[in-house]
């Protein structure tokens, strides 16, 4: 068997997993595009990738209105949206896979067409994306220069953590394993974490401690929705996506890790700096730091690591303890059955990026399974 690590059991909350090759939230843009339902085409997909035992953590989902930024996302905050993930879920568990919704609200990384009543985005502080290169999505995929946020009042900020507990209690009506808050990749929770974008003067905003509470906060909430070991955590402490960047990253990701860690949460997920916009140009990987590596020593529960792995170099990740599983996302979309390939050697598909966004079988579906061999 290729890889004795990354294919043996682990135990994360209450399950046992059978390997450690979870799929990564994978944003597709494949809901029904006026309602956001998550439609039987999304249920396909999920399910081909499901194995028993194996875990997967479902796109990012908004958790109101107004934390939406892309069209044809699925959200988690209506009734239907309740119901139409309900058939992803039930799809996944017949094939005895787990599988936990990421909870989402995206901030400044929005615009006013996908807001109710065409109002402005909100954020923290009235910072917009200036980054050269970087576009907003309308509601009708035309790319357009981000719009200047409007600061969420004080008052206001109760309204995002309520957001995030209805949409944790509706993920449980719908039947998931678990939730993961996303807080990572420049959305709405890391706006909060980062110094500039965050310009607060109330308690959310200043120290570290301040910026880190809205996070802690929507935490606390998931965790009394469904006990603290069914909810994990997304960061990306050394990532550049959507126009974050902490000049110094170490000190407010490890408080923030080390706030966590008595909670008793599922896992932590980290993204690796290389597949969060460090990718834009040329870097020398030698020269990047390993968020892995880094926090590993703060965080004493399941560490899931993402960006870039390998086979290989997942199975030494795990090997040399720097993380319990691997979390795969490009070539869990062109290789529905990743886990067997990767546990027998079997030849991988490559990806086409340009079917990643929208559309509907295309790139979604319709990649094969690998025929030869029998299944792990």
């Amino acid at each position: 068997m290729n890889f004795p690590h990354l294919f043996s059991p682990l135990q994360v909350g209450p399950y046992r997993l059978a390997h450690r090759v979870v799929m990564a939230p994978l944003t597709r843009m494949r809901a029904e595009r006026s309602s956001f339902v998550p439609r039987p085409l999304n249920a396909e997909y999920y399910a081909q990738r499901a194995t028993p035992g194996g875990l997967l953590i479902a796109e990012a989902t908004p958790v109101t209105m107004a934390g939406r930024g892309n069209p044809g996302v699925p959200g988690i905050y209506s009734r239907a949206q309740i119901e139409g993930w309900r058939g992803v879920v039930d799809a996944v568990h017949a094939k005895g896979g787990l599988i936990f919704l990421q909870l989402w609200h995206v901030g400044r990384v929005s615009h006013s067409s996908h807001q109710p009543g065409g109002a402005l985005p909100v954020a923290p502080s009235a910072v917009p994306i200036t980054n050269e290169g970087m576009l907003a999505m309308t509601s009708d995929g035309k790319m357009v220069p981000y719009e200047t946020p409007r600061a969420l009042e004080t008052g206001e900020i109760k309204d995002v953590i309520e957001a995030f507990r209805q949409a944790a209690v509706n993920a449980k009506e719908a039947g998931f394993d678990g939730v993961e808050v996303h807080g990572a990749n420049g959305y709405l929770l890391e706006q909060f974490l980062q110094s500039h974008t965050n310009l607060r003067t109330d308690q959310y905003g200043g120290g570290i401690e301040n910026r880190a509470r809205l996070l802690l906060e929507i935490m606390q909430a998931a965790i009394e929705v469904w006990g603290a070991d069914r909810v994990g955590v997304r960061l990306s402490p050394y990532g550049i996506a959507n126009g974050s960047g902490e000049a110094d990253p170490m000190p407010l990701y490890a408080h923030v890790v080390k706030a966590l860690d008595p909670l008793g949460l599922a896992y932590l997920h980290f993204i690796e700096p290389r597949s969060s916009g460090a990718g834009r140009a040329e870097v020398n990987w030698q020269n990047v730091p390993s968020a892995m590596v880094l926090f590993r020593p703060l965080w004493r529960g399941v560490l899931i690591a993402a960006g870039g792995f390998t086979g290989e170099t997942a199975e030494a990740a795990i090997a040399q303890g720097h993380a319990d599983a691997i979390a795969f996302g490009r070539i869990f979309i062109s290789n529905p059955d990743l886990p067997r390939r990767l546990q027998h050697g079997f030849p991988l598909t490559p990806y086409n990026r340009a079917t990643f966004y929208g559309g509907d079988e295309a790139g979604y579906t319709d990649y094969p399974v690998h025929e030869q061999g029998a299944i792990a």
